[in-house]
Order: C-alpha cells, then sequence, then structure tokens
C-alpha cells in the first residue's frame, strides 16, 4: 500500500534522458544532421542567448583502432554520432543536456553554480521508508513514458538516410534498457550476415567509464523524475555473499514457489515485462529493438553454470583486482592480462589475472548467477538488479583510482577496440561524452560510496587518530621543553653577546701599541731626517 500511494503521488513528475532527443527525431535535424534543440530558458537553440551552450560541429576523433572491428560504413555507431548528427549543442561552463538545460554532474542550482556530493549507500543500510521510496521510484520509471527521448527502430538506411524517420516512444526504464542492448548488439550487416565481435561498452577500456555514466544519468533522470534532488542509486556488497540475499520479496524480489524462473507474485516485479532481449530474432530480420515487451522477467539465482562461475566474488578477489597496477595491457580486449579492467570485468581470474575464457569471475560472475534475464548482456539491464550490481562494481573501480591515482593519460588513447579509445564518445548518448571524461574520481562527478567513506574513517582511526592521542598526551612536556629551550636560547643568547663584546674590546686594547709603534717609528723616521 505505501509503494503504491507513493507512485501515486509521484505520478505527476515526467521527465527523461538518454538517446535520441525527441527534438531532433524530425526528418529536417536528420537530413541536416544537427541536434541543437532549443533551451525553454530563452528559447534559444542551446540557450546560446544566456551563455549556456552553442550549436558546433563534432570533432572526432582521429585515434587508431585496434583490430577486432574490419569493417568501415557499416553500423550506424561508428564515429558516433556522426552517422544521424555531425552538429551538436556544445555546452559552456557547468551547463550539460542536449539543449544545455542541465548543470554537470555534482553541480546545482538554477545557474548550475552550486556544487555538492552525494552518498550512495549499502541497500541494507537503508531504513524501510527509504527503500520503499527506491522501490517505487524504480516502478514509477517504468512506467511513465519519456517525454524528451524516443529510441530508433530503424537503422539510418532503414530511414531512407533520415527522411523517413522512424522511432518509437518507450518509458523512462526502459530508455536505459534499451541503451544498453544498442550499445552491445551486433552489427548488422545485410542479407542474413552479422558481427559479433564488436561491443561498444563491454570486453574493453570503455567497460567502466560508460556505465559511470550510465548510472550517473540514470540518477539523475530519477531526480528529475521524482522531484527528489538527493536520490542516490543505493548499491549491493556481493563480496563474500552465498546467495542472493537481495532475491527476497522485501527487496528485489523473491522466488516463485510455483516457477523457479520467475519471480514471486508478491514481488512488484513479478508484474514487469521485459524487452531487446530476442537478438536472434532480431538479426535474422537485419532488425532492431523497437521496445515492445517479451515476456516476463526471468531470474533464478544459483542453478547456474557452476563450472563456468564455481563462487560469487570474495573479499580477496576484490582485493587481487585493486592490487593490479595497469588499468588495461595488451590487446586491451577480453584476452588482456592482468588488467585491472579485464579482472574486474570478469574475463581475467582475480587470482592470477590471467585471462580464462573458460571462466566468468566478478562482475561477470553475478549476471551468470543470477541465471535469467540478467544473463544476457543485451538484456541484462531489464533487471533492476543490475542497478545495484553496477554500482557496487563502479565503487570498486573508485576505490582503484584513489588507491593509484592514474593521470586521465593512463586510459587508452588508440588502438584499443572500436568506440573505446579515450576521445572516443560513448554510444548512443546524446548529449556527447567522452570515455575519458569518466576516468576520474567520482568525487569530481558529485557523488560519493559510504562503504569507501567508511573506510578513509578507518584509516583515520587506525593511523592518525593513535598519532593525534600520544601527541596530546605529551603536549604539556612538548610546551614545557619548548619553554625552557626558549629561556635557554635567551640565556646563551645574552652570553654569546657578552663573550663577543669582550672580545671586541679586548681586540681594540691588544691593536693599540701596534699603532703606537708605527707612531714612533714615524717620529725616529723625520728626526732622522732632521
Amino acid at each position: 500500500m505505501l509503494l503504491a500511494a507513493l507512485c501515486c503521488l509521484l505520478w505527476s513528475f515526467r521527465t527523461s534522458a538518454g538517446h535520441f532527443p525527441r527534438a531532433c527525431a524530425s526528418s529536417k535535424s536528420l537530413m541536416e544532421k544537427e541536434c541543437c534543440p532549443a533551451w525553454t530558458g530563452d528559447s534559444s537553440p542551446c540557450g546560446q542567448l544566456s551563455g549556456r551552450g552553442a550549436c558546433q560541429d563534432i570533432t572526432l576523433s582521429k585515434a587508431p583502432l585496434g583490430p577486432q572491428y574490419p569493417f568501415t560504413g557499416m553500423d550506424d555507431r561508428e564515429a558516433w554520432p556522426s552517422v544521424f548528427y555531425n552538429r551538436t549543442c556544445q555546452c559552456f561552463g557547468n551547463f550539460m543536456g542536449f539543449n544545455c538545460g542541465n548543470c554537470k554532474f555534482g553541480f546545482w542550482g538554477p545557474n548550475c553554480t552550486e556544487k555538492r556530493l552525494l552518498v550512495r549507500r549499502n541497500i541494507f543500510d537503508l531504513s524501510v521508508p527509504e527503500k520503499n521510496k527506491f522501490l517505487a521510484y524504480l516502478t514509477l520509471a517504468k512506467h511513465t513514458i519519456s517525454p524528451d527521448y524516443v529510441i530508433p527502430i530503424g537503422t539510418y538506411g532503414q530511414m531512407n538516410n533520415g527522411s523517413t524517420p522512424m522511432f518509437n516512444d518507450i518509458n523512462v526504464y526502459d530508455l536505459f534498457v534499451w541503451m544498453h542492448y544498442y550499445v552491445s548488439r551486433d552489427t548488422l550487416l545485410g542479407g542474413s550476415e552479422i558481427w559479433k565481435d564488436i561491443d561498444f561498452a563491454h570486453e574493453a577500456p570503455g567497460f567502466l567509464p560508460w556505465h559511470r555514466l550510465f548510472l550517473l544519468l540514470w540518477e539523475r533522470e530519477i531526480q528529475k523524475l521524482t522531484g527528489d534532488e538527493n536520490f542516490t542509486i543505493p548499491y549491493w556488497d556481493w563480496r563474500d555473499a552465498k546467495s542472493c540475499d537481495i532475491c527476497t520479496d522485501e527487496y528485489m524480489g523473491g522466488r516463485n514457489p510455483a516457477n523457479p524462473n520467475l519471480l514471486s507474485p508478491a514481488s512488484f516485479f513479478s508484474s514487469w515485462q521485459i524487452i531487446c532481449t530476442r537478438l536472434e530474432e532480431y538479426n535474422s530480420r537485419q532488425a532492431l529493438c523497437d521496445g515492445t515487451p517479451e515476456g516476463p522477467l526471468l531470474r533464478n539465482p544459483g542453478n547456474h553454470d557452476k563450472a563456468r562461475t564455481p563462487r560469487l566474488p570474495s573479499s580477496a578477489d576484490v582485493e587481487f583486482c585493486l592490487s593490479l597496477t595497469q588499468y588495461e595491457s595488451d590487446s586491451m580486449d577480453k584476452d588482456a592480462n592482468f588488467s585491472f579492467r579485464n579482472t574486474l570485468e570478469g574475463f581475467a581470474s582475480p587470482l592470477t589475472g590471467i585471462a580464462d575464457a573458460s571462466q566468468s569471475s566478478m562482475h561477470n560472475a553475478l549476471h551468470i548467477y543470477m541465471n535469467g534475464t540478467m544473463s544476457q548482456v543485451q538484456g541484462s539491464a531489464n533487471d533492476p538488479i543490475f542497478l545495484l550490481h553496477h554500482a557496487f562494481v563502479d565503487s570498486i573501480f573508485e576505490q582503484w583510482l584513489r588507491r593509484h591515482h592514474p593521470l586521465q593519460e593512463v586510459y587508452p588513447e588508440a588502438n584499443a577496440p572500436i568506440g573505446h579509445n579515450r576521445e572516443s564518445y560513448m554510444v548512443p548518448f546524446i548529449p556527447l561524452y567522452r570515455n575519458g571524461d569518466f576516468f576520474i574520481s567520482s568525487r569530481d562527478l558529485g557523488y560519493d560510496y559510504s562503504n569507501l567513506q567508511d573506510s578513509e574513517r578507518d584509516i583515520f582511526q587506525d593511523y592518525i587518530k593513535p598519532f593525534l592521542e600520544q601527541a596530546s598526551r605529551i603536549w604539556p612536556w612538548l610546551i614545557g621543553a619548548a619553554v625552557v629551550g626558549s629561556v635557554l636560547t635567551a640565556v646563551l643568547g645574552r652570553l654569546t653577546s657578552l663573550l663577543c663584546h669582550r672580545k671586541r674590546k679586548q681586540l681594540r686594547e691588544e691593536r693599540q701599541p701596534l699603532l703606537m709603534e708605527k707612531e714612533d717609528y714615524h717620529s725616529l723616521l723625520y728626526q732622522t731626517h732632521v
């Protein structure tokens, strides 16, 4: 009842964020290749009259790509977003958004001048009202059509190069599900041909920055949708878990007693319909996911392939990942060895750092363990556990950044798989964001994690505080020693001054006879001359 009441209360708020702005989905925008909508505050493109931004040509990275994708001009996502647009809003200062109507992450207020830091918390640390509010927000997002964004249901070629737009409405939650599908879908080569070895958000350096941005945008959308400016995504700390302890009706949905592959009827999520999971069907039709419902959410945690994923990740696994000093290495894909990114993503062993195609560990282990909708890459974001899982993965990424303090140049500038170079724009986001823009501390993006704050407090408690306490105990002695030292310094200074004075006087007296002798000598000479 409480969740239902919250949903009704919040129903009046409408917003969205994500992929193709509705204002840029017309044939005029597509054929002119320009996406520079007006900001409602002054009705000028990109809020130019208010100094928020300007409509400018897109500058694409010319850095060479890795060899994984051998084609050119076959995929709308190549050189994103130039197939659709080559002019977009370039926002100034702290402004952001497809029309520069929002603030950059970490800033707030009408002029985006107020800095703030929000904290993502462990879902088990939320109070019952806080947890119920989070579940209500998820439900609201699932039932609110995005007023600002639409999804393309055909390629640019199928749209006759923009003259015949093909777009559908979509709800706020499924907008992000669709984005995760679109960024990782196969390339349609025509006829019945496809290319599977391509992914703009996984198996390469951009994995962590891309999902970091994904969560930030999702979080921002919920804040706008609900009017709750302090909302943050909770995380699930799955280290050393023996089972899915959030898979209960109190949290993310328990098991259906009649069918273990479905969720309990008592869970809000049991009525959810999933989208974008029938990849083989789309490929056979050379089509894109159009957002059509495809059935209920599936989840059967623990009844997975245990040969591939024997257990959930441990604290020791996480610590090994954090000990790896290289963010990326070798081929910069799922075969990379001793790569922090590849080990955390789950393609390399958390015991050795060596890539192992027969195992799925770390991040991948959780997806496999859920044994359902979340286990398929393209459709995995249908399961709301996806958000909690990736929030914790992001916290590990953040911990690595704080431990090793890498310069932005550590992120590969060139030769990464397509879409993953440092200056590449991330698919399929409009406005545009580069991979390297999110290879920075979360605190520079306006958020932190409660477990990382706790660990910093632990360092203070374990090391700095004892030192200060010891110093406070000897503080009176230090003051006394300082006083005595000052007195001794003064006394020694006075004695030194007196000694120096006597010495100078003695020197003057010793020099006097020599002067007399010299005068006598001159007198003697005078007398001689006489």
